[in-house]
């Protein structure tokens, strides 16, 4: 069950970075879409939307990745000393 809820939270962002992909790829083609003014946004909200959709698939394998301890040292993180 929770690899399926995992899978759903997948999906989202990456549909979202598959948009602005194609968003992008139209703007190169002089394809313009219904609601979007122009072609330069159209291609700044495809840039945007495949930064946010791969910037958050990105940080879910991160955190994983972190809570199984199979991560560099680098990109561990860092330990909190409290001062008392």
């Amino acid at each position: 069950m929770q690899r399926m809820i995992a899978l759903l939270i997948l999906l989202i962002p990456g549909f979202i970075a598959a948009l602005g992909i194609k968003w992008m790829r139209d703007t190169i083609f002089y394809i313009l879409h219904a609601p979007i003014p122009s072609l330069i946004v159209q291609f700044l909200l495809g840039l945007f939307c495949f930064l946010v959709g791969l910037g958050f698939i990105a940080g879910f394998i991160l955190h994983r990745d972190r809570k199984r301890n199979k991560v560099q040292p680098r990109f561990q993180k860092k330990k909190r000393f409290d001062s008392e």
